[in-house]
């Protein structure tokens, strides 16, 4: 969560609860899409010099990933695992010749992507989920092949041209429908050509992680790994199938068939490197979830230690915490956000409430009160099919937002909002210095532990025995060995 809160002049309520929840940033190479056809998995790509045009633009851009995705995240064991494995991908591409810079970003999202010039990014919220190199490999080659397919120059091309037809269709078509239909092809046309890039990258990344003799068979491996994490992070749910359909990527199904076939060029399952305990015990302290700088989820409650402040939702509700904003979702049909701005310290909620940054505002719904000593005033809301429950808190010169939303059942959110507003409190000193972000503890399982035995030991979620499934690739009824080197999370 971006905090402390920024000074606004005020913005309208959104009408819809998935742009009201819209935060999480969509960069780079994501996992979910439309379906994708089979190829042929041969790959060869022919060496070339990059252009001054890639080198200006990696540069350019360089600092503003790093600075979106929260900074840069420093751990030489972790830096030089990395550093291992690139060597390796860049020595066995079609181009060894070729220069990168690998950046590892302070983010939890788990991501990956790469800029002209050899621009190659991995967050180490994805670092987090590997559990060998073979699996780090598989997404780093494939962002190898991007660039030495030159997909990130040939994509911006294609935006200007998408940028265009959309520019012509609001100014020239008087039917908003048929407007809204040629944007929307332009924006297929743009999302189909992302995903031949995808189909071609995945080819090419494959046939490098296993010419470096990595398992080939990782990159199918992990992108499971990848889905469920994704679905266990979310707050918010699936998206519809518009949205899904003009993703940018393949859906991950397809991605994995894909994965299989190119895989097999180089035998069958068992091929390649997998275990390597040196590189698990290098992911051994690496910070784990929230950065600091952007609070902390523990369960249904978030804990801002720079701010002082902490609030909880119902337990029906799972929180997730990003860069633009706290979230939660109930289902469906059934969301909250948490926010900040920042005003003058004489400024009073109700007034602020009734300021005009509300679309649907219900007249003489606003009320007042205090809750643990803050002054705090909630309001209604109805904008189309959506009924909104709104809470503002002052703390000093800073004003939360807590806005419920829900389909139809306003007395539902009311009775939750009304349970965050009164768990919403500052954080005393004694608090704030004893909280600390979660790490990764990389363990030596002992003769006749379980995996229930070590999911207990989990800090930070309520769902233990999933998240420690997830991080250690271990399905249902899997069990473990002596000596088995496993991940934990502990604060």
């Amino acid at each position: 969560m971006i905090l402390p809160p920024k000074r606004r002049n005020g913005s309208p309520m959104h009408r819809n609860v998935a742009v009201l929840l819209a935060g999480t940033l969509l960069a780079g190479c994501q996992l979910m899409g439309p379906s994708a056809p089979r190829v042929d998995p041969v790959a060869v790509v022919a060496p070339r010099t990059p252009s001054a045009a890639e080198e200006a633009i990696g540069a350019r851009e360089d600092p503003r990933v790093v600075a979106e995705y929260g900074g840069i995240y420093s751990d030489r064991d972790v830096e030089a695992a990395v550093a291992r494995v690139v060597a390796r991908l860049v020595a066995a591409s079609d181009d060894p010749s070729r220069r990168y810079k690998i950046t590892i970003l302070n983010s939890p999202v788990a991501n990956a992507f790469a800029l002209p010039g050899g621009y190659l990014y991995v967050t180490r919220g994805l670092i987090a989920l590997t559990n060998d190199p073979s699996e780090l490999a598989a997404v780093i080659s494939h962002e190898i092949a991007h660039v030495l397919l030159n997909h990130a120059i040939e994509r911006s091309k294609v935006v200007q041209q998408a940028d265009i037809v959309e520019r012509v269709a609001a100014e020239v078509l008087s039917d908003p429908l048929e407007s809204q239909s040629a944007r929307a092809g332009s924006r297929l046309t743009l999302a189909t050509f992302s995903r031949n890039q995808e189909i071609e990258a995945d080819k090419v990344g494959i046939t490098i992680a296993g010419r470096a003799g990595f398992d080939p068979f990782a990159a199918s491996r992990f992108l499971d790994k990848l889905e469920a994490y994704a679905a266990f992070r979310s707050a918010v749910g699936n998206r519809d199938d518009a949205a899904s359909f003009l993703a940018s990527h393949p859906a991950a199904k397809e991605r994995r068939d894909l994965a299989l076939v190119v895989a097999r060029q180089f035998g069958a399952p068992g091929v390649g490197e997998r275990s390597d305990s040196r590189y698990l015990r290098a992911l051994d302290g690496m910070v784990f979830g929230d950065d600091p700088s952007e609070g902390f989820v523990r369960g249904r409650e978030f804990l801002h230690p720079r701010l002082a402040i902490s609030f909880q939702v119902p337990p029906q509700f799972r929180l997730e915490n990003t860069r633009e904003a706290v979230l939660a979702a109930a289902g469906q049909d059934t969301a909250m956000r948490f926010d900040g701005v920042t005003v003058d310290t004489g400024t009073e909620p109700a007034t602020y409430l009734a300021s005009g940054w509300i679309n649907g505002l219900v007249p003489g719904s606003v009320r007042t009160r205090v809750l643990n000593g803050l002054p705090v005033a909630t309001a209604e809301a109805e904008a189309g099919d959506w009924v909104f429950r709104i809470g503002v808190v002052r703390v000093g010169g800073s004003m939360y937002r807590i806005i419920y939303a829900d389909r139809s059942d306003g007395a539902a959110i009311q009775a939750a909002l009304d349970f965050t507003l009164a768990s919403f409190r500052r954080m005393t000193p004694t608090e704030v210095a004893r909280l600390r972000p979660l790490r990764i503890d990389v363990i030596a399982v002992r003769e006749g532990e379980t995996v229930g035995d070590l999911a207990v030991r989990m800090q930070g979620t309520e769902r233990k025995l999933q998240l420690f499934r997830l991080l250690n690739g271990l399905e249902p009824g899997a069990s473990l060995s002596a000596g088995q080197l496993v991940k934990v999370v502990i604060d």
